[in-house]
């Protein structure tokens, strides 16, 4: 392992600079390779962005950063990339700073900026040296995300390609599913959902697996299935649908065919029941029909009281059921809610309808 200090200026890193969505983000007269497969893609905002124009106008030193060197003596850019395509892009006038574009400056402003020494370590190494050197040589604050250091490690044909489809801005799996995944493509969340809706949740076996296929077709293929299964399953959306694991919902259901018009009809429904508390239970509960993803309100401490006051402390299921507990006045932390009509027959979480039950009739009643 070699590692160098070299002062290099932003003149002649953004000699060459290319910015390609298809083919990367190159400098260095075409010999740095500003966003190697294992980075991050930009995420700066323009707040820290201009906080690198800032510091660069002002002399102040801006922190260390380093490079890879590979055999063919070209580079990579290691740590430091966020600042690199910072200074690049104003450069390129892809930005104004202070209403002025690099362009608009005198060719004194430029020059000071172009003539800016930036700090490089020059790493020399083998891809495995390389790759702990990036896990260990992090931008403080910019901690990376699961998904990111994943693709540090399973660098290679199908992450490219992947990455062009699930982890660019406006990319064709954010346009697509926006509305029905949380998360970031540049900070691979949307990659990460995908991965993890195909494989069942284990992210680094399928990547593994898949690290060396010439694209990653398979995984667009099944996300989009999964996402034209919602939009044609529940064609009217609502808020509560983004975050939902489809994909857990599409590959139990995928196959039957439902009526539409029925589940909007029931969704609609479940929507004005106040006693439903989690609304985005409703999706899961009327594919399955398990009452325990609606979180159906549960009774105040109020009516459990007025209803236990109203029975004496009698639980009337011991007493229906001729227990040996019938007469037996039980203290009010040993009894519990109970709706009297079931919430799916149409009962409501109102005073009539509670009644206070021991707990041992509770669970017996529930498991009914």
């Amino acid at each position: 392992m070699k590692i160098e200090l070299n002062e290099i200026t932003i003149r002649e890193i953004v000699n060459g600079y290319v910015d390609n969505n298809e083919s990367g983000v190159v400098g260095y007269s075409g010999k740095l390779n500003i966003r190697p497969p294992y980075q991050r893609e930009f995420i700066y905002n323009e707040q820290k962005r201009n906080a690198v124009l800032d510091t660069i106008n002002k002399g102040f030193p801006l922190n260390v950063m380093y490079w890879v060197k590979n055999e063919d003596g070209t580079f990579e850019v290691l740590d430091g990339q966020q600042r690199t395509i910072s200074f690049c892009q104003y450069v390129n006038s892809d930005f104004s700073l202070n209403n002025k574009f690099f362009h608009n400056l005198t060719k004194t402003e430029q020059d000071k900026i172009l003539d800016y020494k930036c700090m490089i370590y020059i790493c020399e190494g083998n891809d495995l040296e390389k790759l702990e050197w990036f896990k260990t040589i992090i931008i403080a604050g910019e901690q990376l995300t699961p998904q990111e250091l994943r693709n540090a490690v399973y660098t290679g044909s199908w992450l490219s390609d992947a990455k062009l489809k699930f982890s660019k801005s406006n990319c064709a799996a954010y346009l697509l599913a926006k509305d029905y995944v949380n998360g970031s493509p540049l900070r691979q969340e949307i990659l990460e959902t995908a991965i993890s809706w195909i494989n069942g949740g284990d992210i680094e076996g399928y990547m593994a697996i898949h690290q060396h296929d010439p694209n990653a077709n398979e995984l667009w293929t099944y996300f989009k299935n999964v996402i034209d299964w919602v939009q044609l399953t529940f064609p009217k959306y609502r808020k509560e649908m983004k975050g939902i694991n489809w994909a857990e919902l599409y590959n139990l259901y995928h196959t039957i065919t439902f009526d539409t018009n029925k589940l909007e009809t029931r969704i609609a429904e479940l929507y004005l029941d106040d006693d439903v508390t989690n609304k985005k239970g409703i999706y899961l509960y009327v594919l399955n029909g398990l009452e325990k993803h609606l979180n159906i309100r549960a009774f105040s401490d109020a009516q459990k009281l007025k209803a236990y006051n109203r029975q004496g402390g009698i639980c009337p299921l011991c007493v229906s059921k001729r227990k040996p507990t019938a007469t037996k006045v039980w203290k009010i932390e040993e009894m519990e809610g109970d709706h009297i009509t079931p919430w799916h027959l149409g009962g409501k979480t109102d005073d009539t309808n509670c009644q206070m039950l021991c707990k041992a009739c509770n669970r017996e009643k529930g498991g009914n």
